[in-house]
């Protein structure tokens, strides 16, 4: 492989896909990554995620030539930094993963180098690493181009969002905003906004927060048609018939490494301001708590009545349908918080779009609905959908699967 172009740090769920686009377009890419197994599977030119169309765009790049993967970084003239921003306690944002990669290229920046960081931040945290930049290389102060870019895309589509996505482009100064443009403007189709580092922080945090809030409603709403004995799904139908009204659906809470995360980064620095935002996570993580009760309430109900123990069905794990992804997933939290209530009942966990894992024993679908007593869906994979024969059973729908 020549001498790259770009490095990305970070081959997760957007940096993988990110290096494989830059990489489509014939440009020289060296993906970084702390996981020496995450290298090994990429360099030969297989995916260690599942994402459509991803693995023949990583097989191809590698066998050309256009893209190979190292835990190191090497001399390039972008970087980009793609890498988690996990929480501390109390769920304070921890930038230290930006914090160690920035301080990983320090001895490979030059004059003239853009660094880009896409990783979702806590507002500031362009500035603190451009700070961070200059204290250790002052006689770089001035000479890069530094900003911010956030990611929108949609796990299941990243291939083409990555492409069809309008971004936003925030420089530390108007000349790095241009600069990080016109790198974008190679790959990307969508628009490109042209804003400063901080606007650009903050817009991808509110973009998040605005969609946990209006799933929050949906998921309040539930609770209260719960108690008043009305379908919420025929409910919010209804109440969507007028023009100017666009009630989201209700689901057993909100996962991901967005939505469930980013409102987390407003609400730590700005406490006292953001009681909406705040009060949304709140309702949203309750309604994952509240599933978990309603299925372990549904145990003893069955017990009672039947004079045995239910076996129980518990229909996904994933964040959101049709993924493998099991990121903050409520679903996940669900699954542990009943099978921690368990008095020895018997419990078939189904999650198609994953053959092992390392807590959970994965049983098949028709076996499972074959087996079980009480069957709950908590995530509408399209195999959900199609279930029949569910007469004799106990069905707990908590996303709508089989609306």
């Amino acid at each position: 492989m020549k001498n790259p172009e770009v490095v990305i740090v970070g081959l997760g769920y957007i940096g993988l896909p990110t290096a494989a686009l830059v990489a489509q377009k014939g440009t020289y890419v060296h993906g970084v990554d702390i996981n020496p197994g995450v290298v090994k599977t990429i360099n030969e030119g297989k995916i260690h995620i599942v994402e459509p169309d991803l693995g023949d765009v990583v097989s191809k790049a590698v066998k050309n030539g256009f893209l190979n993967a190292s835990t190191t970084a090497v001399a390039a003239n972008t970087y980009l930094i793609v890498v988690p921003t996990p929480f501390k306690d109390k769920n304070e944002p921890d930038i230290s993963f930006v914090e160690s990669a920035t301080k990983n290229l320090l001895p490979l920046l030059k004059k003239g180098d853009t660094y880009i960081i896409e990783s979702t931040s806590p507002v500031g945290t362009t500035e603190k690493m451009m700070a961070l930049i200059y204290e250790k290389r002052p006689d770089l102060k001035g000479e890069l181009f530094i900003a911010y870019c956030p990611e929108r895309v949609l796990p299941g589509n990243v291939m083409y969002e990555l492409v069809n996505n309008d971004r936003v482009i925030g420089g530390i100064d108007d000349r790095s905003t241009k600069k990080a443009v016109e790198f974008y403007r190679e790959y990307v189709t969508g628009e490109l906004h042209e804003t400063n580092a901080r606007t650009a922080e903050m817009c991808k945090l509110v973009e998040n927060s605005s969609r946990d809030v209006q799933i929050a409603f949906a998921n309040e709403l539930s609770l209260i048609c719960d108690k008043a004995n009305i379908d919420v799904w025929e409910l919010i139908s209804l109440a969507n018939k007028h023009p100017r009204v666009n009630i989201l659906q209700p689901g057993c809470g909100v996962g991901g490494h967005c939505i469930a995360v980013d409102p987390y980064f407003i609400v730590a620095d700005y406490p006292m301001e953001s009681r909406i935002i705040g009060k949304a996570r709140e309702v949203n993580n309750y309604k994952s708590f509240w599933c978990a009760e309603k299925i372990i309430s549904s145990k003893l109900e069955f017990e009672l009545r039947q004079g045995r123990k239910p076996r129980i069905a518990l229909l996904g794990l994933a964040f959101k349908p049709n993924i493998d992804d099991l990121r903050e997933s409520p679903a996940k939290y669900i699954v542990q918080r009943v099978l921690q209530a368990s008095n020895n009942e018997e419990y078939y966990i189904v999650e198609p779009n994953i053959e092992d894992h390392n807590i959970f024993k994965i049983t098949g679908l028709k076996e499972a609905i074959k087996q079980a007593d009480i069957i709950a869906l908590l995530v509408a994979h399209n195999e959900f959908k199609e279930l029949s024969n569910l007469k004799n059973k106990v069905v707990l729908d908590f996303c709508g699967a089989l609306k």
